[in-house]
């Protein structure tokens, strides 16, 4: 799987480290930033290079690491349509890609420990969409962004 990752200042630890998790498990990693934990930068702006790559094909799914996550799953939902998920466990992981058909992961990594963060990935990426009533709800948010112009 081609898998984009990206992170603001406080997440660049943790993308440094499970980037090459993730490459150990047999994926395609492209980084869209940031490059240093010694210069603070923007959530926002790691967030839209990721949110652009998996919505232009050039990535499956997103991963995104920030302090908390939060900032980066407001941020990632901005783009048209990314399904940006806060997950803290491995249940919101599933039930991201199983009910909300959900395109990028984004992990609070001053709140998860390593090996959470590990179950959370692996939970997130080796799930699927299970289409069924959830796929109604996904329609119903494709035409929201329809309308309003996202």
């Amino acid at each position: 799987m081609k898998i984009a990752v990206g992170s603001d200042h406080r997440g660049y630890e943790a993308k440094r480290k499970f980037a090459p998790y993730l490459r150990q498990l047999g994926h395609d990693v492209e980084d869209y930033g940031c490059e240093t934990s010694s210069v603070a930068s923007d959530y926002p702006d790691f967030a839209l290079a990721v949110g652009r790559a998996v919505i232009e094909g050039r990535a499956e799914v997103g991963v995104l690491f920030d302090n908390s996550g939060l900032g980066m799953s407001i941020a990632a939902n901005k783009v048209p349509g990314v399904r940006a998920a806060l997950a803290h466990d491995e249940v919101t992981a599933r039930i991201a890609r199983e009910h909300n058909h959900c395109n990028i992961l984004c992990l609070g990594c001053d709140l998860l420990n390593e090996g959470e963060i590990k179950k959370i990935i692996q939970m997130f990426l080796t799930c699927a969409f299970s289409q069924g009533r959830h796929l109604r709800r996904i329609e119903k948010l494709r035409e929201i962004e329809k309308q309003l112009g996202a």
